[in-house]
């Protein structure tokens, strides 16, 4: 593509960056913002909304199980697996906030807490997931950098969807209108991602991998011992199916807003931390209950400026630094829900679409799901 044209999502500030134009020393902008933000007091911890948000996650998880309990071999509990699908995914939004050290002070003490929500309740590798999501927020849709952007059955950069021969070039072509109902194996491919990480991760102390695997040996033991016990074969599957394949499309939906359809960084392009978080970063619009529905990640620029920001403070913090990037005149990004998902959507079929135009470059890319 050349250097005098925008790529797809971008803008004229976007491209400046990129293309590496002179532009005024900007290291102490985000220090400046940082600043604002401690004295505003929106980095302290939140001890009492973690309490009572923990518990009341917990009580709404056993709720749905004591109902299943009560309920038994019946077709009903299709429902309470539409019920159970969203505690996982508040559940889950926990385990990431703890991931990012925003509920305690102690490290110790956030990894506790993030193994048992991820590990023990919803059956996911905690250090995996910490891991991977840490390499994003370092490099946000920086390509061979973010693997939220790697190479998958998704394609979520132009280059990567010329690479795709075959099959995997007929699935880009219409991955945006796959892209949701693949969502509901995305619940699946968190599982067997936790489970391959744990037999090959390195990086880790065997006895945390070996405390990891129990977790997810006694989540998945008890889960499915659980649905076979209680419920019919037939019922058992369906529930599974229902439970899993719902919480798939809750986290992705609930993450596909943030980033997607954002300007894409190449693997060697050089920008300012505070540009590179808001640049890529996309808010959604709402009141308090998207809040709780994303689980605080509506404020993704916010978030990604102050990962160790606790979650009731992002929403504080969004005036001043909406407010700061004006100011610097740093592009915003804020839509609503139906926009973000337009947007996403608008992406993935402009990447599809260059598919159909690819030249020959290199053996199929793998299919493995994103």
């Amino acid at each position: 593509m050349g250097h005098d044209t925008l790529r797809s999502g971008e803008t004229p500030e976007t491209a400046s960056v990129r293309r590496g134009r002179p532009r005024a020393a900007r290291g102490s902008d985000y220090a400046e913002l940082s600043r604002q933000v401690k004295q505003a007091g929106l980095l302290d911890r939140r001890p009492a909304y973690y309490a009572v948000k923990i518990t009341l996650n917990l009580m709404l998880f056993a709720l749905g199980w004591v109902i299943f309990a009560l309920l038994g071999r019946s077709w009903w509990q299709l429902a309470v697996a539409a019920f159970l699908a969203v505690t996982f995914t508040q559940v889950a939004f926990i385990g990431h906030d703890a991931g990012h050290r925003q509920i305690f002070a102690s490290k110790r003490a956030n990894d506790l807490l993030g193994r048992l929500h991820g590990g023990l309740l919803v059956g996911l590798s905690y250090g995996w997931w910490v891991d991977k999501h840490n390499r994003h927020h370092a490099h946000p849709n920086q390509e061979g950098h973010d693997p939220d952007i790697a190479i998958g059955a998704i394609a979520f950069t132009e280059s990567h969807a010329r690479a795709r021969r075959g099959l995997g070039a007929l699935l880009a072509r219409y991955q945006a209108y796959l892209f949701f109902p693949m969502l509901l194996l995305e619940g699946l491919s968190l599982h067997v991602a936790s489970v391959r990480a744990l037999l090959n991760r390195t990086h880790t102390s065997p006895r945390t991998r070996l405390a990891e695997a129990a977790m997810l040996v006694v989540h998945t033991a008890g889960y499915l011992t659980v649905l076979f016990l209680v419920l019919t074969p037939v019922q058992a599957v369906c529930f599974l199916v229902v439970q899993q394949g719902l919480f798939g499309v809750y986290m992705g939906a609930s993450f596909a807003p943030n980033h997607k359809g954002m300007p894409i960084f190449g693997e060697d392009e050089k920008i300012d931390y505070l540009r590179r978080q808001v640049l890529t970063s996309r808010n959604v619009r709402g009141g308090r209950f998207t809040d709780f529905v994303l689980g605080g990640l509506n404020y993704q620029i916010e978030h990604h400026l102050f990962p160790s920001m606790p979650r009731p403070s992002l929403r504080r913090a969004q005036a001043l630094v909406h407010a700061y990037c004006k100011q610097h005149g740093i592009s915003y990004a804020e839509t609503s829900l139906a926009r973000s998902y337009a947007e996403v959507i608008r992406h993935l079929h402009a990447v599809g679409v260059t598919a159909s135009r690819r030249t020959p470059t290199k053996p199929a890319d793998g299919m493995g799901v994103a």
